[in-house]
Formats: structure tokens, C-alpha cells, sequence
């Protein structure tokens, strides 16, 4: 067999190996309930161009994620897993860039490494099918990187298609998450071109036929929703962009340093092999580091320094970028995965130096750490089904079709916390009618689910009368045989029956409604 036919299976295997875990766990609240069901709704309603959360606009992100969850919901049907093929997809892309761009510059086994140690870690096997925006933007931000290096290296000046492919990345990118994905690697290759004194090549990049492309991919959609809803530009990257970069109110406040032990978890062990590959590079002349556009063999010796160079400008520029702000979340880290196990894969020949390991124990070692490594992604895929699993609404929406609901049937929530992934489980026809003290949230409302519904509201008061005070409770006693409500809360409001009680929500109807399925054991108390 092959050198690179071992390499073709082996991303085959690990890419069939993140779709079988993809199966297993229920939706994740909030995030994959909230963003699978904006993908659900744009299928079920056949709106494709706003994103809405409860039928209201909910303009947090672009809709590249919700298109393709409901084009994969179209084909394949109502499961969790037609969402997280989305996300696995793009990990498989990520997988298939980091194989395809190391091949180039550091041959077939090195490459080949470096796939395995992303593909058995974490942050592919457990990241690689969560349903949210940051696979999608990181594995966009991989290929622009990976284009215009490619690019730039390819001679004096840069070779064109290339370049027209990262312009097309960059637009998916943008279109993926918002500017990051056209700020992050601009940021990297512009510190990395400075650093390899190839700043002179940008001004041969084929603009004209790039930022076309670019524009034709990412802009309709921005102009378009711009146009149907003043102000959600200004939202978008002023309030959930800038803000949440500068400001110290928002959720998940974490220290500057955060994202370090997230990355030796996110591709644990593998990350500390990186250090290795730091000390060795620290033994050369730091002339070393600087390439030259030469020939023979200080080329040949240069072009890998050059791209090292660019994983670790790649890894720290966007490490620093997301350790500035004081929200913090573990997915923002997976644009420098791909680096970091390149460079992983490159120290691993100085670490079975140092330890004097024969090539038969390197193998053993190898395939050893990477079934551990497969083992504790199996064991934290079954935590996390268990966790999810408490607060998930799926014996609620089993509940609800043994009692002979309908999905067109109204549902009101009343309570501390929001039914995200319900509408997906039951396959609602219609939104929820939420029931808050909405006057007194308007005056201070924080960063959470209120406040997701409350600003999406503004964009569009029609859809706002899903917002309604205890008062509308009265419009579901005048509906018995059709009305649902569902609530987290001790004690029900008075005129309502209770249905199923569950771990975390209670079913009820109103009072003088026909019989539905038995009561659950605990409800029968």
C-alpha cells in the first residue's frame, strides 16, 4: 500500500468515526437547540432569508449555518444528526486542508501525522460535530490561510487561482461568522508576509476578479436583510461584533490566559509536542526564521522555516486576538487547532529523539496515544449525551404527540429558562408564546435568552406579539381542547392541569380539557 493511500484511508476513517459520534447525543441547550431550530424554522417557513429564533429575526450571526442545516434537514430529514452533518463537514474540511497544505511542504508521512493527531483530538471528534458558527469559521479561516500561503509561496509573484480560491474562502468565511472571518486571517497573513519580507507579492494578487468573487458570495445577503431591516447591519457588527470584543458585560467573563489549558484539552496530548518543536527551532540562528526569495538549497532550507514560521504566527496572532476580550468561549480557539497540530507533528520527531525511541516503539507510541486519545473523545461524546440529556425537551415532545397534540397546536412557556430545542422535537408549525414580565425586562434585561428575543423583536413587531405577560394565559383557558403550557416552574398558574412532569419541565393543559396519556409517575403523587 502506498504512502498516500494510507493517508487517504486514514482521513476516511477518521471522518466516518466523527459521523458515528455525531449520532448519539441529544441537542445540546442552548446552543444547538437555539441554532438548529433557526435552521429548521427557515426550512418550515420557507423564509431562507432571516434567521429567526421563536418566529422572531435573531440577527446574532450571518445565515450560512441555517442554510445549510436546512438544505441537510431537506435531504436527509428532522434528526440531530442531519444538523451536525454541517459542522462535520466543515471539520472534515479543516482535516483535508491541514493534510493537503503540510503534503506540500513537508512530505506524505509528516502530513499524515498531522491529520491524526487533529482527527483522533477533541476539538475534531467532539468540536467537529457540535452544532454552532465556530467549525464553520474556522475551517474558512483555515483554507484562506492555507490558500494565500500556498499562493505567495508559489514563486515571485502569486499564483492566481489560488489566491481566488482564499477570496472565495475569505466571502464563506464572512458569511459563516462576520468580519473575523475576513479580520483573522488577514491579520495572520499580513504579520507572516511582513515577517518573511513577501509583502511586495500582495501587490500581485489578482484583485479585481478576487474581490469580485468576494463580493458576489458575501455581499447580497448583507444588503438584502439591510435593506427588509434598517439598523441589523449596526447590530450585527456594532452590538454582537465590537461590542462583545470591547465591552465587559456580556456573559462567560474569563481570565486573559483561558484559552492556554483550552488548547492542551482541545488536542491533548498531541499540544505539547508543539513545545518541542519550539525548542528545536530556538537552537537555529533566529536568521534562520527569515526567508529569502533565493534559490537551491538555502530555498530549499527556508521554505520550512517559512511555513513554521506561519504556524506560529497563525497560532499566536489569533490566540492573542481572542484573549483580549473579556467573553470568552472554548470554541473560539479552533481557527489555531490546525497550526498547533502541524507543529505537534513536526516536534514529534525531536521528542523520540530526546527519548532515544527505536521506529517500532514510535509506531506503538503513536497508535497508542491516538487510541487514547479516540477513547477519551468516546468517553466525553457519552458525558456530554448524559449532561444534555437532562435538560433536553424529548420527553416532553413525546409527551406532547402521546397526548394527540398537534404541531400547530399553541404552546405557551412561562418560566426562568427557555425551551430551545423543543420547536425542533416536536416539528412545531407555529412559535412558542413566551410569557415574561416583558415591560420590566425592557428596562434591564442582561445577556441571555431574554434579551436574544427581546432586541429581535425590535426588527419586527409583528413577531413580537410572541412576547406576552401572564394576561395571555387567558387566551389559552379559552382554547382547551388545542392549548399546551409548559413551564420549569414549582407551581403551575391556577386554572391549568398538569400532563407529564419530566426532569426539568412540566406539561400542563387547561382545566376542563379532555383526557391525554397517563400522568407521570411523579405527577400522580
Amino acid at each position: 500500500m502506498t504512502e498516500q493511500r494510507k493517508s487517504w484511508l486514514s482521513l476516511a476513517a477518521l471522518f466516518l468515526l466523527l459521523l458515528i459520534l455525531a449520532v448519539w447525543r441529544p441537542l445540546a441547550v442552548p446552543d444547538e437547540g437555539r441554532y438548529g431550530e433557526i435552521g429548521r424554522w427557515m426550512l418550515q417557513s420557507g423564509d431562507w432569508l432571516t434567521p429567526r429564533l421563536n418566529g422572531i429575526p435573531f440577527f446574532h450571526k450571518p445565515p450560512y449555518l441555517y442554510w445549510l442545516e436546512g438544505i441537510s434537514l431537506a435531504v436527509f430529514g428532522a434528526h440531530a444528526w442531519a444538523l451536525r452533518l454541517v459542522p462535520a463537514l466543515h471539520a472534515g474540511l479543516m482535516l483535508l486542508a491541514l493534510y493537503l497544505s503540510a503534503r506540500q511542504f513537508t512530505g506524505e508521512v509528516v502530513a499524515r501525522r498531522a491529520a491524526w493527531m487533529l482527527g483522533s483530538s477533541l476539538s475534531f471528534l467532539m468540536g467537529g460535530q457540535y452544532v454552532n458558527h465556530d467549525m464553520l469559521v474556522a475551517s474558512w479561516i483555515g483554507v484562506v490561510i492555507w490558500c494565500f500561503a500556498l499562493a505567495f509561496m508559489h514563486g515571485d509573484r502569486p499564483q492566481a487561482a489560488l489566491a481566488r480560491w482564499g477570496f472565495v474562502a475569505c466571502a464563506l468565511g464572512v458569511l459563516s461568522k462576520g468580519m473575523i472571518g475576513l479580520a483573522l486571517p488577514g491579520l495572520v497573513l499580513l504579520i507572516w508576509l511582513g515577517w518573511t519580507r513577501q509583502l511586495k507579492k500582495v501587490l500581485y494578487l489578482p484583485w479585481l476578479s478576487g474581490l469580485v468573487l468576494f463580493a458576489l458570495i458575501a455581499v447580497p445577503w448583507f444588503w438584502l436583510a439591510g435593506q427588509q431591516f434598517p439598523g441589523m447591519l449596526d447590530y450585527m457588527f456594532g452590538a454582537q461584533q465590537v461590542s462583545r470584543f470591547s465591552a465587559t458585560t456580556f456573559n462567560n467573563r474569563q481570565p486573559w490566559w483561558f484559552y492556554l489549558p483550552c488548547l492542551l484539552i482541545l488536542l491533548f496530548p498531541w499540544a505539547l509536542l508543539a513545545f518541542s518543536q519550539a525548542l528545536a527551532q530556538l537552537r537555529r540562528p533566529a536568521l534562520a526564521l527569515v526567508l529569502g526569495s533565493g534559490s537551491g538549497k538555502a530555498a530549499q532550507d527556508g521554505a520550512p522555516r517559512a511555513w513554521t514560521a506561519l504556524c506560529w504566527i497563525w497560532l499566536l496572532a489569533i490566540l492573542g486576538f481572542f484573549s483580549i476580550p473579556s467573553s470568552k468561549i472554548i470554541g473560539y480557539v479552533l481557527p489555531v487547532i490546525p497550526p498547533l497540530a502541524l507543529l505537534a507533528a513536526l516536534g514529534w520527531d525531536s521528542a523520540v529523539a530526546w527519548f532515544k525511541l527505536e521506529l517500532p516503539a514510535q509506531r506503538r507510541w503513536f497508535v497508542g496515544l491516538c487510541a487514547a486519545c479516540i477513547a477519551l473523545a468516546l468517553g466525553g461524546n457519552i458525558a456530554a449525551a448524559r449532561y444534555t440529556g437532562k435538560r433536553s425537551t424529548q420527553e416532553v415532545a413525546q409527551a406532547l404527540q402521546a397526548a394527540g397534540a398537534k404541531p400547530s397546536d399553541p404552546l405557551y412557556l412561562i418560566g426562568a429558562d427557555f425551551a430551545y430545542d423543543l420547536p425542533f422535537y416536536r416539528q412545531a408549525e407555529a412559535p412558542m408564546v413566551v410569557i415574561q414580565d416583558w415591560p420590566a425586562l425592557r428596562k434591564s434585561v442582561g445577556d441571555n435568552w431574554k434579551s436574544e428575543l427581546l432586541e429581535g423583536a425590535a426588527f419586527d413587531p409583528q413577531a413580537a406579539r410572541m412576547l406576552q405577560t401572564r394576561e395571555a394565559l387567558a387566551q389559552a383557558k379559552a382554547q382547551p381542547n388545542a392549548s399546551w403550557l409548559l413551564s420549569d416552574e414549582e407551581f403551575p398558574p391556577e386554572g391549568f392541569a398538569l400532563v407529564f412532569e419530566g426532569q426539568v419541565w412540566s406539561l400542563y393543559r387547561p382545566q376542563g380539557a379532555p383526557p391525554s396519556a397517563p400522568e407521570s409517575p411523579k405527577a400522580a403523587e
